[in-house]
Protein backbone atom coordinates (compact mmCIF):
# COMPACT_ATOMS: atom_id res chain seq x y z
CA UNK A 1 0.00 0.00 0.00
CA UNK A 2 0.94 3.53 -1.26
CA UNK A 3 1.42 5.92 2.30
CA UNK A 4 -0.40 8.77 2.51
CA UNK A 5 2.32 11.35 4.00
CA UNK A 6 5.29 10.98 6.29
CA UNK A 7 5.28 11.76 10.09
CA UNK A 8 6.30 15.54 10.35
CA UNK A 9 6.10 16.81 13.69
CA UNK A 10 4.44 15.86 17.39
CA UNK A 11 2.61 19.48 18.85
CA UNK A 12 1.63 19.55 22.51
CA UNK A 13 -0.36 22.36 23.61
CA UNK A 14 0.45 24.24 26.67
CA UNK A 15 -0.28 27.59 28.01
CA UNK A 16 3.45 28.91 27.25
CA UNK A 17 5.40 27.17 24.13
CA UNK A 18 8.49 28.84 25.03
CA UNK A 19 8.93 27.54 28.57
CA UNK A 20 7.57 23.94 27.44
CA UNK A 21 10.29 24.16 24.44
CA UNK A 22 12.94 24.76 26.57
CA UNK A 23 12.14 22.37 28.64
CA UNK A 24 12.36 19.46 26.07
CA UNK A 25 15.21 21.17 24.31
CA UNK A 26 17.36 20.91 27.41
CA UNK A 27 15.80 17.17 27.64
CA UNK A 28 16.68 16.03 24.21
CA UNK A 29 19.40 18.54 23.40
CA UNK A 30 17.20 19.57 20.09
CA UNK A 31 17.69 23.24 18.71
CA UNK A 32 14.96 25.64 18.52
CA UNK A 33 13.64 26.41 14.65
CA UNK A 34 11.10 28.27 14.32
CA UNK A 35 9.68 30.32 17.81
CA UNK A 36 6.62 32.70 17.78
CA UNK A 37 4.00 34.27 19.96
CA UNK A 38 2.13 31.09 20.11
CA UNK A 39 4.20 27.74 18.44
CA UNK A 40 7.67 27.34 18.80
CA UNK A 41 9.49 24.15 17.08
CA UNK A 42 12.46 21.69 18.20
CA UNK A 43 14.39 19.46 15.96
CA UNK A 44 16.86 17.11 16.29
CA UNK A 45 19.00 14.89 13.82
CA UNK A 46 15.77 13.26 12.12
CA UNK A 47 13.30 15.30 9.86
CA UNK A 48 10.41 14.90 12.78
CA UNK A 49 9.99 18.11 14.52
CA UNK A 50 8.97 18.69 18.08
CA UNK A 51 6.42 21.08 19.00
CA UNK A 52 4.51 23.85 21.45
CA UNK A 53 1.30 25.14 20.29
CA UNK A 54 -0.66 28.23 23.01
CA UNK A 55 -3.99 27.05 23.91
CA UNK A 56 -4.79 29.87 26.87
CA UNK A 57 -7.05 27.34 28.79
CA UNK A 58 -5.05 24.26 28.17
CA UNK A 59 -5.46 21.67 30.94
CA UNK A 60 -3.33 19.19 31.90
CA UNK A 61 -3.86 15.60 31.88
CA UNK A 62 -3.67 13.60 34.59
CA UNK A 63 -1.94 10.42 35.59
CA UNK A 64 -3.08 7.80 35.75
CA UNK A 65 -5.99 8.76 34.08
CA UNK A 66 -6.80 6.55 30.49
CA UNK A 67 -8.02 9.89 28.99
CA UNK A 68 -3.94 10.95 28.72
CA UNK A 69 -4.35 10.11 24.84
CA UNK A 70 -0.61 9.74 24.35
CA UNK A 71 2.82 10.14 26.10
CA UNK A 72 6.37 10.27 24.91
CA UNK A 73 9.27 7.62 25.29
CA UNK A 74 13.17 8.69 25.91
CA UNK A 75 15.15 5.83 26.06
CA UNK A 76 18.06 6.90 28.25
CA UNK A 77 21.32 4.70 29.14
CA UNK A 78 20.67 5.43 33.12
CA UNK A 79 17.14 5.47 34.61
CA UNK A 80 18.57 6.94 37.75
CA UNK A 81 20.92 9.61 36.47
CA UNK A 82 18.35 10.84 33.79
CA UNK A 83 15.33 10.95 36.88
CA UNK A 84 17.90 13.47 38.16
CA UNK A 85 18.64 15.85 35.10
CA UNK A 86 14.65 15.63 34.12
CA UNK A 87 14.45 16.43 38.02
CA UNK A 88 16.34 19.78 37.70
CA UNK A 89 14.99 20.55 34.35
CA UNK A 90 11.41 21.00 36.41
CA UNK A 91 9.92 17.78 35.96
CA UNK A 92 7.71 16.18 38.56
CA UNK A 93 7.70 12.36 39.02
CA UNK A 94 3.89 11.43 39.51
CA UNK A 95 3.75 8.61 42.61
CA UNK A 96 2.03 5.86 40.32
CA UNK A 97 4.56 4.16 39.16
CA UNK A 98 4.05 1.04 36.80
CA UNK A 99 7.45 0.53 34.80
CA UNK A 100 9.41 -0.97 38.06
CA UNK A 101 13.49 -0.80 36.45
CA UNK A 102 12.41 -0.69 33.02
CA UNK A 103 10.90 2.62 32.63
CA UNK A 104 9.38 5.53 34.87
CA UNK A 105 6.48 7.92 34.46
CA UNK A 106 7.28 11.85 34.43
CA UNK A 107 4.83 15.07 33.81
CA UNK A 108 6.97 18.02 31.75
CA UNK A 109 5.95 21.49 33.30
CA UNK A 110 2.91 21.57 31.36
CA UNK A 111 1.98 18.50 32.83
CA UNK A 112 2.17 16.43 29.78
CA UNK A 113 3.31 12.49 30.87
CA UNK A 114 6.81 11.54 29.17
CA UNK A 115 8.34 8.34 29.99
CA UNK A 116 12.47 7.89 30.88
CA UNK A 117 13.06 3.86 29.33
CA UNK A 118 16.00 2.09 29.26
CA UNK A 119 14.32 0.43 26.13
CA UNK A 120 16.10 1.11 22.94
CA UNK A 121 14.01 -0.30 20.43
Amino acid sequence: METVGALAAISLDCRDPKALAEFYGKLTGWKEIFSSENNTYLMGDSSVRLGFQRVADHTPPSWPDAGKQFHLDFSVPDLDAAEKQVLELGATKPEFQPGGDKWRVYQDPAGHPFCLTTYAG
